[in-house]
């Protein structure tokens, strides 16, 4: 286990373009008997409901889903370039049919309850206000359905508060 240790969030120096776009995160939720974790490369940070939130997008089909909808509470974990290989297999593979964490030669922490991927080194423990489905009905512009929903596998649009914030 590593050791991580809690830092304000006014000491945080985090760019969401890079951490969440390019760097990605793994989002995990669940419990002690049973945790499921995916790569996200959508969503951001700021402030809402007088709260400094994250949001993120998950999609339908996704098995982490279920977890995330079943808890109140989800870490999202950053790791550094040396897992861009987890981090690809677990935005590539299910938990359905087994342990993606362990095939993805990552493993649990937990922090107040929370479990987080422990190879990371800065981790944001959330608590869910709000889940909102994206339906077609909501789209602006014309592209965004043929783009990103042709097999009509729609996202949840997730925003939750930052509870605590841990780092190495």
């Amino acid at each position: 286990m590593h050791t991580f240790q809690p830092i304000s969030i006014d000491l945080l120096e985090f760019n969401p373009f890079t951490k969440i776009g390019k760097e990605w995160a793994l989002i995990t939720s669940g419990s002690k008997n049973a945790a499921n974790c995916m790569t996200i490369s959508w969503g951001g940070v700021g402030v809402l409901w007088g709260k400094n939130v994250v949001f993120l997008f998950v999609r339908d089909s996704r098995y982490t889903k279920e977890f995330i909808d079943q808890n109140d509470f989800f870490s999202l974990t950053f790791l550094d370039e040396s897992h861009r290989e987890a981090l690809n297999y677990c935005g590539s593979h299910s938990g359905r049919e087994g342990d993606k964490i362990k095939a993805a030669g990552l493993s649990l922490g937990f922090r107040h309850g929370i479990p987080y991927i422990d190879e990371g080194n800065l981790v944001l423990l959330c608590q869910k206000m709000s889940a909102t489905r994206i339906t077609e009905d909501s789209f602006l512009a014309p592209d965004i359905k043929e783009k990103w929903y042709k097999d009509n596998d729609m996202h949840t649009m997730y925003v939750a508060e930052i509870i605590d914030i841990a780092a190495r």
